[in-house]
């Protein structure tokens, strides 16, 4: 197991920001992150995990050893006449296991289709799109525990899931390594066709759709909307949807009638954080190689050879531009390092 001293982390991030690591290694098991972490040559600096990278910002070096999880292996287990539970490590490509459920006709992830990242981010972000989220369909995770090296299971319940939160990125953040993760799928998948642009959509592929239809629809407008990393680098949504009271969406969407939100389960609002980026005219604004997206304002791009630092600027500018108007504040949604 190799380990690059002063490595370039250009190319495992997505946003293209060129920055360097002390240190660098990729392990591909469980022996091999125990090894490196037990060496007292690594064990009190500073440690960052990465899986490919997308949802990560570089605004400097990293003085420390930079973990690349690359561990793959699949399995599957027969859960009752209905459920299927499928074990996924932590390095496996997070779009390879859903495109391969859904060509075995197993139900629950063909939502989060064409989402970048590897398995072990999942439930760290818990990431959704058009109306699933991990939380929705992970049955448990394992994880090593950094600080005794032992290895411990959580079940959804104990990840304490929030909008693109959980406890792995509050009380226990850094504290453990993601091994594997677990989901629980429909062997007579149940769609959630609940978001009307993703209906409209799947309804061009066939009028009784499938999971196989639902994934190409969701491919279909992600394609669309958010820029390909490898031709202009980006972290997908680089904001999350501010969740407001009925009160001030009440109030707001008096004075702004084209204000885009949704009423959750508690009562509240999610905004569409890119609906109001593009009422403050940022779309497709530039400074330098940082800029928003011409199509897609919820996200920031590296032009060419943007720094960490520009693109922070930029997001400030956007995040103070939208409270000036709307009195909401903006809260990222990547890892900023």
């Amino acid at each position: 197991m190799p380990v690059f001293e002063n490595a370039s982390l250009l190319t495992f991030n997505t946003f293209g920001i060129e920055a360097s690591a002390r240190y660098l290694a990729s392990v591909k098991n469980l022996d091999e992150t125990q090894t490196i972490l037990r060496s007292p040559k690594y064990a009190a600096l500073p440690l960052l995990v990465l899986g490919s990278g997308s949802n990560v910002l570089f605004t400097r070096d990293f003085e420390g050893l930079v973990l690349v999880n690359c561990m793959q292996g699949r399995e599957i287990a027969d859960f009752s006449d209905e459920k299927l539970l499928i074990t996924a490590a932590a390095g496996e490509v997070w779009d390879d296991l859903v495109n391969w459920c859904v060509e075995n006709g197993w139900g629950g992830l063909e939502n989060l289709s064409l989402i970048p990242g590897k398995v072990g981010a999942s439930p760290i972000q818990n990431i959704g799109a058009y109306g699933t989220e991990v939380k929705d369909v992970m049955s448990h995770l394992t994880a090593l525990d950094l600080q005794s090296m032992e290895i411990t299971c959580f079940t959804g319940n104990e990840c304490r899931f929030g909008y693109r939160n959980s406890i792995f990125k509050n009380e226990l953040k850094g504290r453990f390594l993601v091994l594997s993760v677990s989901f629980l799928l429909n062997k007579k998948p149940d769609l959630n066709l609940g978001y009307p642009a993703l209906r409209q959509e799947v309804l061009r592929y066939s009028v009784t759709p499938g999971i196989r239809e639902v994934a190409e629809a969701v491919k279909s407008i992600r394609r669309r909307k958010l820029p390909d990393p490898a031709v202009c680098g980006n972290a997908g949504s680089f904001f999350k949807n501010p969740v407001i009271r009925k009160d001030l969406f009440d109030s707001l969407s008096g004075k702004y009638p084209k204000l885009v939100g949704y009423q959750d389960d508690d009562g509240n609002y999610k905004l569409s954080a890119a609906w109001m980026i593009e009422a403050c005219g940022l779309k497709g604004m530039r400074q330098g190689d940082a800029g928003v997206h011409n199509l897609q304002p919820l996200v920031i791009v590296n032009h060419g050879k943007a720094r960490g630092s520009e693109i922070i600027e930029l997001s400030k500018i956007i995040k103070d531009s939208v409270y000036e108007k709307f009195q909401v504040m903006l809260e990222e949604e990547i890892n900023i390092i």
